[in-house]
């Protein structure tokens, strides 16, 4: 029995939703087996192939409606691929970005030529995505980037560079974020559509070496003078990019808020089942007060997590969770999840901190939640507007 174990909420309980889950947990297994991951771990990124493969698994653009070639879901079902991908520990695939970050800017602001030209290969996987926003410079104020996409003839050139993208070196098609007018800030910003193949002037930089999440690809990208159609700004007018992103936010940073609700319980598994075995002083670990007393704390703080991100998702499904709601949803948990799996290795003793060991891999993993979407300093800003 998990040590967390909030009832499934109303709205993940259709009959429907339980044989999806069934299906991806079965793609999963046959598919992405500890061999296969390691690999990936080596090689530092997943190969495009289990790309191709799930989308031909229908794993890919779940809830993009099925006129442009998706499933025709919701975000329940982007839901189900990510606790299935998390309970099978399929490291490095980055379904969340794609699915849930990247396709719904093309669904909610993209042309309808846009739509037709583009969701159906990134449903098949003949298309993987990356969205470009970081640069050497920039981190979290994305008014200040200085890449641009400039007015010449019936396109832009775009120029500049971006770093610690996330499938950087696997993406075919790119949201890159860039200046169409380099004297204004938030209204100057435009969302252009980049396919790579054959784009001359683009050039993708090296896999950087991280910390943590050893089999995700994150690189640096380049862009010189590399043209884009004028069809390809994101929606068809200049301008409109960081509306577009800022619109689009909420549902990131709940997503990194439901992983690191999903981190903090399998740490939390992974602890109890390793305490209750491993003895010190004639006695299991477990046995100790303190280690009670520590695992219990940590217990009540993951299950009041999973409740909040339980209500969270059923606000995004109705259409009503707000900025500052889903940052305060990205900045608790993950700031929790950083708590919970630190004390969780002390009860590893040295063991924790050997790499075989997944509370290791996961101490490494989750440091990074704190950063990405938005720093958690920018998460309490945001917050403290709403006050």
């Amino acid at each position: 029995m998990p040590v967390i174990d909030v009832p499934q909420p109303a709205f993940m309980e259709e009959e429907e939703i339980a044989i999806f889950a069934d299906s991806v947990g079965k793609f999963f297994q046959q598919t992405a087996g500890e061999k296969r991951i390691q690999k990936w771990r080596d090689d530092g990124q997943v190969e495009r192939e289990f790309w191709n493969e799930a989308g031909a698994a229908g794993l890919l653009g779940v809830s993009v409606p099925e006129e442009y070639g998706g499933h025709g879901g919701d975000f329940r079902h982007d839901m189900v691929i990510l606790d299935q991908q998390a309970k099978h520990g399929v490291e490095g695939f980055a379904a969340s970005l794609h699915n849930t970050i990247i396709l719904p800017y093309l669904v909610r602001h993209g042309t309808e030529e846009q739509k037709k030209k583009y969701l159906p290969k990134l449903v098949t996987g003949e298309l993987v995505s990356a969205i470009a926003m970081t640069e050497p410079g920039v981190g979290s104020d994305l008014q200040s980037i200085t890449t641009s996409a400039i007015k010449d003839g019936n396109g832009y050139r775009l120029n500049g560079s971006k770093t610690y993208i996330s499938n950087g070196q696997t993406a075919d098609f790119i949201v890159v974020v860039a200046k169409t007018d380099p004297n204004e800030r938030a209204k100057g910003i435009s969302l252009m559509l980049l396919e790579t193949e054959g784009a001359e002037g683009f050039q993708r930089g090296k896999k950087l070496d991280k910390v943590g999440l050893d089999a995700a690809d994150t690189s640096e990208l380049f862009f010189d003078d590399v043209f884009i159609p004028g069809d390809n700004i994101l929606g068809g007018v200049e301008g409109k990019g960081f509306y577009q992103l800022m619109g689009e936010l909420p549902q990131e940073r709940l997503v990194i808020a439901m992983g690191a609700a999903t981190g903090i319980e399998k740490a939390l598994d992974v602890t109890v089942e390793y305490v209750k075995s491993r003895k010190a002083f004639g006695q299991t670990i477990w046995d100790f007060q303190n280690t009670q007393f520590v695992l219990a704390d940590l217990k009540a703080k993951g299950t009041a997590a999973r409740i909040f991100v339980n209500d969270c998702i059923a606000k995004l499904l109705k259409g009503e969770l707000d900025v500052a709601t889903a940052s305060m949803a990205k900045y608790w948990v993950t700031e929790l999840q950083s708590e919970v799996v630190d004390k969780c290795l002390q009860l590893h003793g040295g063991a924790g901190y050997i790499n075989d060991y997944p509370i290791a891999r996961m101490y490494r993993d989750t440091r990074i939640a704190r950063i990405y979407g938005g720093s958690n300093e920018v998460m309490k800003m945001l917050i403290a507007r709403g006050m």
